[in-house]
Parts: C-alpha cells; sequence; structure tokens
C-alpha cells in the first residue's frame, strides 16, 4: 500500500513541477544565437562555400543573426558574387564585420560589405580599392585623355583598333562592377555617391570616414559591441522588414573544416597550375626511370588534386581538352621515346591550353603570366635536353642483343661439321658452319636466328 502512494505523491510532483520544467527548456531553446563566420584570406571558391554553406544551414540551426568577420585584400569575382547571392536570399539577418583592428575590406570585401544587412567596422580598419582586376594581373587600360591621343600623331593610328578593344573590354568590366555595387547600394540605403570613386578611382576609406558618409551603418570595438549597438535595428530581408533583437544574443563561432581550409588554398588558380605541372613532371620523371616510385606517387597525387581545384574553378573546357591531349603525349613519350615528335606536340598542346585556361574578363581568374612564361622556358629547356640524350643514344653503337652478336669472334669447343657449339661472350652458344671446325678454332658470326648462330671460320681476310 505504501508502494502505490509512493508512486501517486511522485506522479503528481512531476504533474505539478512540468510547467516549471518546460518554461525553463523554452526559455533555454528560445535564447538567441548569432553564428560568427570568419573570412580571413582571399575570396576563393573554398572560402565561398564556407560562407555559403553556413549561411544556408544557419536557419535551421536556429540562430537569428549571422556574424562574417571580415579581413580580405580581396579575391574572385565569381565567388564574390555566389556569396552576396546568398547573402541577399538569406532569411537570417548578415552583419559584415571588418574585425580585428587592422584588418581591410578590399575589392570584393567592399561589394560583401554593401550587400549585407548590417555593415560594420572596427577602429583602424579601411574599406575600398573596388576596381576589378584579375589574380594574373590586367594590363593597364590605354589613355582616355583626349590631348594625349591627338599628340601622338598619325604613326599610332595603325594601333587604334588594338587599343580600342583593350579599353572598350576594360570599360565594360568597370561599368558592370560599378552598376553591381550601386544597386548594392540602393538595396540596402547605403551611400551611392562613393561608388564611382570606390570602382573607378580604387579609392579606400577608414572605417571613420566610412561611417561619417553612410558607406558602413555602425563602428564597433568588438563582436559584443556590436550586438549592443544594432539592436532594435531594422534591416531588409526577402520577406520584408525585420527588427533585430540582438540584446542578450550569444556569439557561437564556426571554424573552417580542414577539408575547406585545404579547398581554399588549392583552388587558387595559381597554385593549381603549379600542382597541374609537379603531376605532370612526376609522372614523365616516373616514366623516364620505372621503379623510382616518388615521383610518380607526387606526381599523381598533385594531378589529382590539380583536376580537383579545376573542376571548381570556372575553366574554358577547350584550354582544358589542349591541357589533357599535352599530358597524354608527353607521357607517352616518357614511356614510348618518339625523339621528340610527340613531345614537341605535347609541349605545345599544354602551353595553349594555359594560356587559354582561364577566360579574365569574364572570371577575373588567371594564371600569372610569369608563371606560364618559367613554364615554357622551363619546359623548353628540359625538352631540348631529353632530346640531346635521345640523339646521342642513337648515334651510339648497339652494345647488346642480337646487333651485338653480329661479328663477333668465338672460340670452336669441340671438333664438328656442319652443327655444333662455339664459345662467345662467355657462353655457349649452338651454330652452324658449312665448312668442318676444329676444337680451338676461331670462327666469326655472321648471322643470328633465334638462338642458332650462323659462323665462318677466322682467317687473315675475314678478320
Amino acid at each position: 500500500m505504501q508502494h502505490i502512494v509512493r508512486t501517486f505523491f511522485y506522479i503528481a510532483l512531476l504533474v505539478f513541477a512540468w510547467p516549471a520544467i518546460s518554461a525553463t527548456e523554452n526559455e533555454e531553446i528560445s535564447t538567441p544565437q548569432a553564428k560568427l563566420l570568419k573570412l580571413d584570406g582571399s575570396v576563393n571558391p573554398g572560402t565561398a562555400h564556407y560562407l555559403v554553406s553556413n549561411v544556408q544551414s544557419a536557419s535551421e540551426e536556429n540562430y537569428d543573426l549571422i556574424i562574417i568577420q571580415m579581413n580580405t585584400p580581396g579575391g574572385l569575382d565569381l565567388a564574390m558574387r555566389d556569396i552576396i547571392r546568398e547573402i541577399l536570399s538569406s532569411d537570417i539577418p548578415v552583419a559584415t564585420y571588418v574585425y580585428p583592428p587592422g584588418s581591410r575590406a578590399a575589392s570584393a570585401g567592399t561589394y560583401i560589405l554593401y550587400a549585407s544587412h548590417v555593415s560594420s567596422m572596427a577602429p583602424a580598419t579601411n574599406l575600398g580599392a573596388a576596381t576589378p582586376v584579375s589574380i594574373g594581373g590586367m594590363p593597364d587600360p590605354p589613355s582616355s585623355d583626349k590631348k594625349d591621343d591627338k599628340a601622338k600623331g598619325a604613326d599610332n593610328e595603325q594601333s587604334q583598333p588594338t587599343s580600342s578593344n583593350k579599353n572598350a573590354m576594360h570599360k565594360k568590366i568597370i561599368n558592370d562592377a560599378e552598376a553591381y555595387l550601386r544597386g548594392l547600394a540602393a538595396y540596402h540605403g547605403r551611400n551611392i555617391d562613393w561608388v564611382k570613386n570606390a570602382v573607378r578611382e580604387g579609392e579606400s576609406l577608414t572605417s571613420k570616414e566610412a561611417f561619417e558618409i553612410g558607406v558602413i551603418d555602425v563602428i564597433a570595438d568588438s563582436p559584443r559591441q556590436l550586438l549592443q549597438q544594432i539592436d532594435q535595428r531594422s534591416v531588409r530581408l526577402p520577406s520584408g522588414q525585420a527588427q533585430l533583437d540582438t540584446s542578450d544574443m550569444s556569439i557561437v563561432s564556426v571554424e573552417p573544416t580542414w577539408q575547406m581550409q585545404l579547398l581554399s588554398i588549392i583552388t587558387d588558380p595559381n597554385i593549381a597550375y603549379i600542382l597541374l605541372l609537379i603531376g605532370v613532371y612526376g609522372l614523365i620523371f616516373e616514366g623516364y626511370n620505372p621503379g623510382t616510385f616518388v615521383p610518380g606517387v607526387i606526381g599523381a597525387i598533385c594531378l589529382l588534386l590539380a583536376f580537383y581545384a579545376l573542376q571548381i574553378l570556372p575553366i574554358n573546357y577547350v584550354a582544358a581538352g589542349l591541357l589533357v591531349l599535352g599530358i597524354a603525349l608527353l607521357v607517352v613519350e616518357a614511356f614510348a621515346p618518339s625523339f621528340g615528335i610527340l613531345g614537341v606536340g605535347g609541349i605545345i598542346a599544354f602551353l595553349f591550353g594555359s594560356f587559354m585556361l582561364f577566360n579574365e574578363p569574364d572570371t577575373g581568374i588567371a594564371v600569372a603570366t610569369p608563371i606560364l612564361l618559367s613554364v615554357t622556358v622551363i619546359t623548353v629547356i628540359l625538352l631540348s635536353f631529353v632530346l640531346s640524350l635521345a640523339i646521342r643514344s642513337k648515334q651510339q653503337a648497339v652494345v647488346s642483343g642480337r646487333e651485338e652478336l653480329l661479328s663477333e669472334v668465338g672460340v670452336v669447343k669441340q671438333d664438328f661439321n656442319g652443327e655444333g657449339w662455339v664459345h662467345i661472350c662467355g657462353e655457349s652458344w649452338k651454330a652452324h658452319c658449312e665448312q668442318p671446325l676444329t676444337a680451338g678454332q676461331q670462327v666469326k658470326v655472321i648471322a643470328v636466328n633465334d638462338l642458332e648462330l650462323t659462323v665462318v671460320p677466322l682467317t687473315d681476310d675475314s678478320a
């Protein structure tokens, strides 16, 4: 009976205590959280994947705010636009914060700041220099000064079409970048007038200057102070205007995984191209020195990493085909030397593919020209060295195989007439001779038929 009473007592206690337990759990669940992501370095497919995937998952993980802590010199145009598209379509507000002091949001970082729902900076930081350039270095556009053009004279008129084409392409890129940044500024109600200076003049601003002219929303000394300053701020989301509640918000830092860090490194166009070269030369060296294994293993790993990076980067597929063809011809040349025919064709295909691999005006991605020129010189030198070795080996006398036995002199082991045995090059060979031979007599090989030699007696005339 006491057992039954005790059971009912526990049940009643649980029933009366349940509201308090539920309230405590709901209070813990409803505590607002900010997801802190760090962009420290260039904007590339690796960092874009890290930011985009975390922004997409923020809603499912019940975060109320995303903070992108930024320190970047800029980066790839396509990666930047992927990040911006995800920020603009996010149902969770994104606050981009240039931090710690001494950091910068240059080039692509300026665009991301303009696209964010809240743009903020720490003291002693800067932003700007938003003129689009390629990673490999974009050629300087021709001067637009009309007076200088008139002073150049008629000699330069022949070069005008080429200069005009370059100038037109440069203007298209600049106009596109300016329109893009102006659209972002208008979307969030930020300073539009400064956009022209940032894109066309490459102008930069300190955090104080940016705040004074309305380029950014907040200057904060720390992430915690940032949350305090943006509390009750109204932001524009795809679903409409929303008000931030950050007074009691906690910050959860999400670090990039090692896979994302590795991806960030190898997706740099220059790194990907160098990995590709190491892979090709490793396989070629393994082909010329079979059994060493080390260069072959290293080359295969680098080649696979390069292919992985190239399938992420926007590349010209015709150029990629030329690269594959060039690699195939070089490998075939290594395993079945053709005295340079396949090797020269492979180098030509590889170099053309290298120069055409990226479309600079559309992507902002390019392999640095010094790397391409260095590769060209080194490859030509190596091929010349290999061809010189092949030519010299062709001119040397054969020292092994069937040809070595021809004209060799041996000694008859036993008397024979027709077929018998002779001692040549330290071995006993079955020999055929139309004349009778005696033991100890010297003979000369005149033909080799499988494992049987045709010999004649060695005389003063035959010697």
